[in-house]
Parts: C-alpha cells; sequence; structure tokens
C-alpha cells in the first residue's frame, strides 16, 4: 500500500489504466509508473538484452492541495482496507 507522508501539502491523485488502481503520490506529472502493477526496469542487463522500458500506465486525475490531501489519503487507506478504520 502507498501513503504520503504526514504533512505533505500537495499530492497527485492518479489512476492506472492497466489494473484500475487509485493511489496518492507525492512526486507530480501528467503519468507516473504504477506502484502497483508497473515494473521497474532492471538496468543491470546482459549484451545480448534489450533494454527494459518502464510504461506510465498511472495518469493524473487531480493535484490535492492543503487538507484534502489528509482527507484522501485517508479514504483510500478506508478502501485499500475494507473500511477498518480502528487502527487511524
Amino acid at each position: 500500500m502507498y501513503y504520503v507522508p504526514d504533512g505533505t501539502e500537495r499530492a497527485g491523485y492518479y489512476e492506472c489504466g492497466a489494473c484500475g488502481e487509485r493511489f496518492l503520490d507525492i512526486r507530480i506529472a501528467p503519468a507516473l509508473v504504477c506502484p502497483y502493477c508497473g515494473e521497474i526496469p532492471d538496468m543491470e542487463i546482459g549484451p545480448d538484452d534489450e533494454m527494459p522500458e518502464a510504461k506510465e500506465n498511472a495518469k493524473l486525475i487531480q493535484m490535492v492541495e492543503g487538507e484534502d490531501v489528509e482527507k484522501y489519503d485517508t479514504l483510500l487507506s478506508l478502501a485499500i482496507t475494507g473500511g477498518d478504520y480502528s487502527w487511524i
């Protein structure tokens, strides 16, 4: 599970086109590699191997700022845990 650190003032709200997962990330870009289904390429390749390519399937839906970052983080956490909010 991916969460933003406490005190984050700005985050991006993303949705992956491949797996459909939604998540927050402190990096803000038009597209990112999905932390759930995306693979980080292994740069230690042999001479006969092709260079791996990272696919940026997660598209930015909205930039979240201020108090909304904590609200979105909490809502996504509740969705992932199935509504068990006793740990908050």
